[in-house]
């Protein structure tokens, strides 16, 4: 998107620069990514990053109107019945594709959002091993709004932990060694020394719930970094996970409600020039050209269950009409000039929302490049320049 920067970073990139890159993340970690790393970062022009910041305040003026809960209360399923929300969502993560419109243009478009964390340790290492390898101008911040690794590292520790020992927070997931970011736990274990724990490890007593921390001894949870896609757990697992529906004495960051409120459920509610028409399957009263639009589950992660390519066919299968949604389609522009093919890109910007704040701000952010049809870490992982990332924002001014 940035030309001069662009042919700088490629003229300088080499094999054996990435790598050591990615010998020193897994020195860092102690672990090997379970998704592809990319290359290279993504520059991003000030422009482009006000345009999907306004967009953002669109959103964020939807999710804090008083009506807000009330009218998402149905995207909550009932098997999910966890007490304890917080008023406000602590985390909002934003998807935006790098497209362009009719006009020719750069511009952003909202992909989703999701009141739910994503891999935030590990975008520390990234921003640093870049700065290592490579000569990032200096006008470049992978960070928002003036913070840098000390004050993000310390906000997130405030934010996750508050006032209690690190030992009595956990980052809950199903099976975490299975998982793809199980990096990121390692990261956030690093930085912020809270220990990762699965559901179905928790042991309840009372109103109270237990874990066995790494040395062996059962430590009482305070707060729980909830990591869970719980509808990602298949119904064979869900008889030997912990239930949570009891009134446990925790703190959850975020409240698992939030996942399901703030979701491509939100989308169809909303009217804004960088936000793509959606419908909910089940409301849909007007014939539209299927091939102009996305089929999506409104509550899958990272892609799944996406059909691009809609036929009749794909929607008269649906047992569940109400769980989907038809999201126009956008066109992604290969922006990222690369030794091969050129590389489509996404930026997920993090936004927190601490009790005190009047609004969520952007502090950190995520890219993901593809050269597929499909944009995610899980997709053209046989391609190079592709796979998780980082952006760096051109300063204002």
């Amino acid at each position: 998107m940035i030309k001069e920067i662009r042919e700088q970073f490629n003229a300088s990139f080499t094999d054996e620069k990435y790598r050591l890159f990615l010998e020193k993340l897994e020195q860092l970690t102690q672990t090997k990514p379970g998704f592809r790393i990319a290359e290279t970062p993504l520059f991003v022009p000030n422009s482009l990053n006000e345009q999907m910041q306004e967009t953002c305040e669109h959103i964020i003026d939807f999710i804090a109107h008083p009506s807000f809960k009330e009218l998402t209360a149905p995207s909550i399923p009932s098997h999910i019945s966890i007490p304890g929300e917080s008023e406000l969502p602590e985390i909002i993560v934003f998807d935006f594709g790098i497209c362009k419109n009719q006009q020719n243009e750069i511009v952003p478009q909202l992909i989703e959002m999701q009141g739910f964390p994503s891999v935030f340790g590990l975008q520390i290492y990234l921003d640093e091993l870049f700065k290592e390898f490579y000569s990032i101008p200096e006008n470049f911040d992978s960070y928002l709004n003036d913070f840098n690794k000390t004050q993000y590292t310390e906000f997130l520790k405030d934010l996750i932990i508050g006032n209690d020992e690190a030992k009595h927070t956990i980052l809950l997931e199903f099976e975490p060694q299975h998982q793809k970011t199980l990096i990121d736990f390692v990261s956030l274990h690093n930085l912020l020394e809270i220990e990762t724990a699965c559901i179905k490890d928790l042991i309840p007593i009372g109103n109270q719930l237990f874990y066995i921390n790494s040395k062996g001894d059962q430590t009482l949870i305070k707060r729980i970094f909830n990591r869970i896609v719980f509808e990602d757990i298949k119904e064979d697992d869900w008889n030997k996970i912990t239930s949570l529906q009891e009134d446990y004495n925790i703190r959850w960051i975020n409240h698992p409600n939030w996942f399901y409120r703030i979701s491509k459920y939100c989308l169809p509610f909303l009217d804004h020039p960088f936000i793509p028409k959606t419908y909910f399957l089940n409301e849909l009263t007007q014939p539209l050209v299927l091939n102009e639009y996305v089929l999506k589950p409104i509550f899958s992660y990272a892609g799944m269950g996406v059909k691009i390519n809609v036929e009749q066919s794909d929607i008269d299968a649906i047992n569940n009409p109400e769980q989907w949604i038809l999201q126009q389609k956008v066109s992604y522009e290969p922006v990222v000039k690369t030794p091969s093919d050129d590389a489509k890109a996404e930026v997920r910007l993090f936004y927190f929302w601490k009790k005190d704040w009047p609004r969520p701000i952007a502090i950190h952010n995520l890219a993901r490049l593809s050269k597929g049809e499909m944009i995610g870490t899980r997709y053209n992982e046989d391609k190079k320049w592709v796979g998780g990332s980082i952006a760096f924002f051109e300063s204002a001014g």
